[in-house]
């Protein structure tokens, strides 16, 4: 292993020998970073995942490639061969781009209300507050806040200004990202005499261990029961998660994903960009649900969920919805024909 800028480089039968796979070609070169099938150059790998872009193999001068065995043919250099090209492709990116630590200990501009690990690293300007416990390597990056009676399992890290309510529980290894909102109030109020009556949120935030949360998420805290996202989820920028909502495991969500309280999500669904959730639903493990669709009812079977209507010009679109309007009309004039020609076919 040799340094460099992005932190690493490997020959080609090191990656074979750490990751699998079978090698062609020379086993010598020297891998340093990854790169797109066009961009790519000396010293770069990079993948082909999906044949319609075998096109661009010809002309490909990256230093090697990542192929499933049926294209090995035509590799332009040395490749890899793999059945997943994308799954081995995530993990020689992580290996030639390893997570950067920052080294352990307290900033003198930080401010630490309990007992901090060794191993633990306080940028400046972050909080700890009282009763926090924190597990061995955790990083709490510049101007980051944790509340009061939080936990962080061990080699989590928490971005700058990201925050953490007080009392939320965090897994192992997990990564919040800056802006994110971990526990802030659920949006729980009574309707009393023409005005809203606030309903304290009581519960927590419970994150399982190896989940990640995007920039400027926010997940609510539970009202009575905790708000709970469970292992290996992954979850992009700018989602909403109401309270008391229950993600399950290895649960995948795109960004600007909203969803409503006290929904259930099952283990393995992803959910597109910008879907909408309605509360108190349940959603079946495995489902996937596309960018952009409306969840109006609970799925209880896994499958794949689509609500959108196709794109189309201003003025077309003002027809059809105009036409739209009309279906029940047409709905119950269809009906009323079927029954007439029934009692004429009987007549008859």
């Amino acid at each position: 292993m040799h340094p460099d800028a992005s932190g690493a480089a490997y020959t080609l039968a090191a990656i074979v020998d750490r990751l699998g796979g079978e090698l062609r070609g020379d086993g010598s070169v020297i891998i340093s970073q990854v790169g797109t099938l066009q961009g790519a150059g000396t010293g770069q790998i990079s993948f082909l995942a999906n044949p319609k872009y075998r096109k661009h193999l010809q002309h490909c001068r990256a230093s090697a490639v990542i192929l499933t065995p049926d294209m090995a043919q035509d590799a332009p250099a040395a490749a890899i061969l793999t059945p997943k090209p994308y799954v081995y492709y995530a993990r020689v990116a992580a290996l030639l781009n390893p997570v950067q630590r920052l080294g352990a200990g307290v900033h003198a501009q930080a401010c630490a209300e309990s007992p901090i690990p060794a191993s633990c690293h306080l940028g400046p300007g972050a909080y700890v507050g009282p009763g926090v416990v924190l597990g061995e390597g955790v990083e709490i990056r510049a101007n980051a806040v944790i509340g009061a009676g939080a936990s962080i399992g061990a080699g989590s890290i928490i971005h700058p200004g990201a925050v953490i309510y007080p009392g939320c529980q965090l897994g192992e290894q997990c990564i919040v990202h800056s802006g994110a909102v971990i526990g802030a109030d659920g949006f729980g109020f009574a309707p009393e005499a023409g005005q809203w009556l606030k309903i304290p949120q009581i519960g927590q935030v419970v994150i399982g261990n190896n989940v990640e949360i995007g920039a400027n998420t926010s997940i609510d805290r539970g009202a009575l029961e905790d708000t709970v996202i469970g292992d290996g989820c992954k979850l992009d920028n700018q989602i909403q998660i109401g309270h008391n909502c229950v993600i399950g495991e290895h649960t995948v969500i795109a960004g600007c994903v909203g969803i409503a309280g006290s929904t259930k999500i099952g283990h393995h669904c992803a959910l597109g960009g910008a879907a909408m959730i309605l509360g108190h639903l349940e959603i079946a493990p495995g489902t996937e649900i596309s960018p952009g669709t409306m969840v109006m009812k609970s799925l209880t079977k896994g499958g794949k969920y689509t609500a959108l209507y196709p794109l189309d010009t201003h003025d077309k679109w003002l027809q059809s919805a105009a036409q739209l309007k009309h279906l029940g009309q047409l709905a119950q004039r269809v009906r009323e024909l079927e029954k007439k020609l029934e009692e004429l076919e009987i007549k008859s």
